[in-house]
């Protein structure tokens, strides 16, 4: 380690992964799929138990209410799991938000679940990357930073509905940016460990097409194809996918018996627009091809869902931040890359609030949200004395927006 004051030594030199790891094991052997209410439960749990060490108070939220498009085109409302808060001190003139999310992609009935050694270097396991090795070192940093009696204060929050987009805690996102100096959140590294620069724009919709039903044999022609009107949409909307907007139609629910001409169909697609222009764009591409294909079918299309996560640029003010990051990430002789990827999450939506946010501050690993994940145990403490050392300077005033 380089340019660390003696302070700073004592800082991050106590800081390893062992307990880390155990911390993983323990929390990956937990199922907390986004819809397992039960595993999510539990998971709250632990996490609300581990947090509580810290100097503040930690509260269990109830998420937000969220409307669902089901299989047969009705709307309903979607359960989801409590969010962990944690306020420290939070009447200090300078405070900070600290964000992860406790829900994973892989669901109760899916077949990775457990954990295994590839080498003594990495273990295999859902979540163990995205990101309850996250939650680990933040709360790593969060215990070594605590050492040195600082006065900024923070909030900690972990989510239950991340992996869907965080329709259930956009709110206390929100909220909780206010007057927030900087953020930090914990997704994983990018695959080659470098941290995410600019996202796009995500929005998540679903396409009821209503249409009319008939007899496949005796009177088709009095008839309106739902899922044909459907597919168009999909082929059409896949043709407008350009550089600066990426569309991705993923589903179609409806149909029925091969005798008869189906009345329902929903067509569930993703777009991400790089800018908030291209985000305007594209709804207006939306709203012209709905109307076209509903002319050309001659049906009926309802459109649900909207843009979750707002694009997220690259602000003066961000590239300040990640200078701090950098800086404190090459004196620990561990030096970080930063650069564009098309993925998104909550730093999107802090973003938003005008608050400066690097959001791969988590662990090093690879192939998450597939049964491949991995993580390099190494990483737990790396990435945790670069936290602590972060914030640390950021107590001391290295940094103001």
């Amino acid at each position: 380690m380089t340019r660390l004051s003696r302070a700073e030594r004592n800082l991050v030199d106590p800081i390893e992964s062992p307990s880390m790891t155990e911390q993983v094991l323990d929390w990956a052997a937990v199922n907390s799929g986004t819809g397992n209410l039960a595993g999510l439960a539990d998971m709250a749990g632990k996490l609300a138990e581990a947090f509580s060490i810290l100097p503040g108070d930690a509260t269990l939220l109830d998420a937000d209410p969220v409307e669902t498009v089901l299989a047969d085109g009705r709307l309903a409302s979607r359960a989801f799991g409590r969010h962990l808060l944690v306020r420290v001190r939070p009447l200090a003139e300078r405070r900070v938000l600290l964000t992860g999310h406790m829900d994973t992609v892989f669901a109760s009935d899916h077949p990775f679940q457990t954990c295994t050694w590839l080498d003594p270097a990495t273990l295999r396991g859902p979540g163990t990357c995205d990101m309850k090795g996250g939650l680990a070192i933040m709360l790593a940093a969060l215990l070594a930073f605590e050492q040195m009696r600082p006065a900024l204060g923070y909030d900690v929050l972990i989510t239950s509905d991340e992996e869907i987009g965080s329709l259930a805690s956009a709110g206390v996102i929100r909220g909780l940016a206010q007057a927030k100096i900087v953020a930090l959140t914990y997704e994983p590294a990018l695959p080659d460990g470098a941290l995410a620069r600019a996202r796009p724009g995500s929005g998540n919709f679903a396409a009821v097409v209503t249409g009319r039903a008939a007899h496949a044999g005796r009177n088709p022609e009095a008839g309106r194809n739902a899922v044909v009107a459907a597919a168009d949409l999909a082929l059409r909307l896949a043709r407008s996918r350009r550089e600066t907007l990426a569309i991705n139609p993923a589903r179609i629910d409806g149909g029925g018996p091969d005798n008869l001409v189906p009345d329902l169909a929903i067509l569930r697609f993703n777009m991400r627009p790089r800018q908030d222009d291209d985000a305007t764009a594209a709804t207006a591409l939306l709203e012209r091809t709905i109307t076209e294909v509903a002319r050309a079918h001659d049906v009926r299309i309802d459109l649900h869902g909207g843009f979750g996560r707002p694009p997220k640029p690259v602000s003066t003010v961000t590239q300040r931040l990640f200078a701090l990051i950098a800086g404190a990430a090459a004196d620990l002789g561990e030096p970080v890359a930063w650069h564009d990827t098309g993925g998104v999450c909550d730093g999107n939506n802090i973003a938003a609030c005008g608050v400066p946010v690097i959001d791969t501050m988590g662990a090093c690993g690879g192939n998450i949200h597939s049964p491949e994940e991995f993580l390099h145990i190494d990483s737990l403490a790396t990435r945790a004395r670069l936290s602590a050392l972060a914030l640390h300077r950021l107590d001391q005033g290295a940094f103001e927006p």
